[in-house]
């Protein structure tokens, strides 16, 4: 196989895989949209002598492979969405100095989280919101105690504190919201805020419950229709939306919308994690952001994950575990920690083990999370992706050039010897055959390998493919400028500039490295290669583009570097 169909093949599997990708991002978009809720058919929580029966949104009790079998207390938790909001009832709002929460009385459901330090996609003056439930969209934070007549989401709670706002100088601060059980038992839910951090630990306290019959567990769950917050060029591959659940069984285990639509129809189906164990965690992701409901790696409790459809377009994920005896009062208790925020991946390794693998890098996680690696230790070096993409790219060309000089050299001899390659093709343009073998003759004489130049590319290919999805799932390049018009390095090039200077270095390195290439059409294939890819670098994040125009520019000065040596071992061969 000669260099120009190697190249194109290359050309072909990238554009192959890209296409691919992108079909898979439009089927996951074509997921049925969330119908409306009616908020009139939503109950407070249960009372003595009426099963807490699993019910979806429009009412309906749940099939039985969703409401989960044998005694699971998983079929105690309430499968809606919606909650009673009344003008008596107002949403309580929280500030701190991350973001802006709406808790709801109804259960403690929070309803609304926007991140003041995070721009929201489609309009930077504006918070990303990483939780809101409104007509757009659907996606809140529920919690609440298994088991009849104990509070759930669906539950009133008294609002038993008064702060709203952490204030200086504190480091955190509770919210405390009270109900009482149908028997008689005072519940305390208290969600407590932390300066600095983006978790909220969710806390459910019965005091003086040891010594009742009741044994109740407390769910912790995500509730969420199908829609994305972020924008996404049409061209480009969307990473994933949807819940994972990471344990030392199963380690990370995405589950697909589609997946849960197809457990509940079919009973028999057997989800595709270990839904009990002593470890883990259990997650939503989306595009550069994460709700996670995570336990500390020392706390072993037996705990049980789920994930579930629970109505047309809505979906749920969370955990389950039992409440602990309370050593000082002889009560109950149970606190797991939530953290919804941006994809920090420092941040969540130090929350929970592997936590930070929500950073979906695809099948090229083994190449993009060491280059993520190391362009984060220039950034630590440098303080400006830009330039550190830039230092990256000369570590990379560092490292192949043993590989890319004799790459070099092989072109620049293909390059002295292209008049006499002319001239065999016009010598031998009826007789093809014989052509290649004159070609291929000459190649050996010359000590010329054919493919040389090629073989960079080939092996390039996946660098450049992983820094993508570095490019695409890091949350840390989320706006991060390099200079003047760049000001977010994961959004295309807004004035084009990048991808033209790319097209102009790709035409310089293409006559600095001439190929032997007879059949017009290839030939024509060939020129038009640096137009193709700079018309698909349009849609691509600049902070690639900038990865590749630079690894261009390198490959240049090499190239010229190896012509002028080349010509002057022949000149004083003559």
């Amino acid at each position: 196989m000669d260099i120009q169909r190697i190249l194109l093949f290359a050309v072909f599997a990238f554009s192959g895989l890209y296409l691919w990708e992108s079909w898979q991002a439009d089927q996951r978009a074509k997921l049925p949209p969330p119908t409306a809720q009616g908020a009139a058919s939503q109950q407070t929580g249960s009372v003595p002598g009426i099963p807490d029966v699993p019910m979806t949104p429009d009412g309906a009790a749940l099939p039985a492979a969703v409401a989960a079998a044998a005694g699971s207390p998983v079929a105690d938790v309430p499968a809606t969405v919606s909650t009673v909001t009344t003008p008596e009832l107002p949403t309580i709002k929280i500030t701190t100095d991350l973001y802006i929460a709406e808790i709801d009385p109804v259960g403690g459901v929070i309803t609304q989280m926007a991140l003041l330090k995070q721009p929201d996609a489609r309009d930077k003056t504006k918070p990303y919101y990483v939780l809101q439930k409104n007509n757009e969209r659907t996606f809140v934070a529920q919690a609440g105690l298994t088991g009849e007549g104990m509070p759930n989401h669906r539950t009133t709670y008294e609002v038993l504190s008064t702060q709203r706002e952490l204030k200086d100088g504190e480091q955190r601060f509770d919210l405390r919201l009270g109900a009482t059980a149908a028997n008689g038992e005072r519940v305390e839910q208290i969600l407590t805020f932390h300066r600095d951090s983006y978790v909220i630990d969710v806390t459910f306290k019965i005091p003086g419950a040891a010594a009742s019959a009741v044994a109740p567990y407390a769910y912790f769950q995500f509730a969420r229709d199908t829609k994305e917050a972020s924008k996404r060029s049409a061209m480009a591959p969307a990473a994933y939306t949807g819940p994972v659940v990471f344990n030392e069984t199963d380690k990370f285990k995405k589950i697909d919308f589609d997946e849960l639509g197809k457990l509940a129809a079919d009973p028999s189906r057997r989800p595709s994690f270990t839904p009990t164990n002593d470890n883990g965690w259990v997650a939503m992701i989306e595009h550069y952001f994460v709700t996670a409901w995570a336990l500390p790696d020392s706390n072993t409790t037996q705990r049980e994950f789920y994930a579930r459809k629970i109505g047309d377009g809505l979906y749920s994920a969370g955990m389950l575990l039992p409440m602990k005896t309370l050593a000082s009062d002889a009560g109950l208790e149970v606190t797991v920690p939530m953290y919804a925020g941006p994809q920090d991946q420092d941040v969540l390794k130090a929350l929970a083990k592997d936590l930070n693998r929500v950073v979906d890098y695809g099948m090229f996680t083994v190449i993009a999370a060491p280059m993520f690696w190391l362009l984060n230790f220039f950034h630590n070096l440098i303080g400006n992706w830009g330039w550190s993409i830039i230092a990256m790219t000369f570590l990379i060309r560092l490292v192949f050039y043993p590989l890319n000089a004799a790459a070099a050299r092989s072109m620049g001899k293909m390059r002295v010897v292209a008049p006499r390659l002319k001239a065999l093709q016009e010598q031998y343009k009826d007789d093809k055959q014989q052509m290649q073998m004159k070609m291929m003759e000459m190649y050996r004489q010359e000590k010329i390998n054919p493919l040389g130049g090629c073989l960079p590319i080939l092996i390039q290919l996946p660098f450049f493919i992983a820094l993508y999805w570095v490019l695409l799932s890091a949350a840390e390049l989320r706006y991060a400028p390099w200079f003047g018009w760049i000001t977010d390095l994961s959004s295309p090039d807004p004035w084009y500039l990048l991808p033209v200077l790319y097209a102009i270095s790709a035409f310089v390195q293409m006559r600095l490295s001439p190929m032997p290439i007879s059949d017009p059409m290839q030939k024509r294939m060939m020129q038009m290669m640096p137009i193709v890819f700079s018309v698909l670098f349009i849609f691509f994040p600049s902070g690639l583009v900038l990865y590749w125009l630079v690894s261009n520019i390198l490959q240049i000065a090499q190239q010229w570097h190896m012509n002028r040596m080349l010509e002057r071992e022949a000149a004083a061969k003559k």
